[in-house]
């Protein structure tokens, strides 16, 4: 989509992708975003253990 003004300048827009809802997710997703969040938080423990003993 683009405008031109008197001058001859374009004024290019881009493209508005529709708009719609995310859905909840289901209780199988649930279940893996909790096995995700407790994998991440057991790797930076260990990032934060390893920074701690090395210093």
């Amino acid at each position: 989509m683009y405008t031109t003004d008197d001058r001859g300048v374009l004024n290019n827009y881009a493209a508005e992708p529709n708009v719609y809802y995310a859905e909840y997710p289901s209780e199988d997703q649930q279940q893996r975003y909790l096995f995700q969040g407790a994998v991440a938080v057991l790797f930076v423990s260990l990032l934060v253990l390893t920074a701690f003993g090395v210093s």
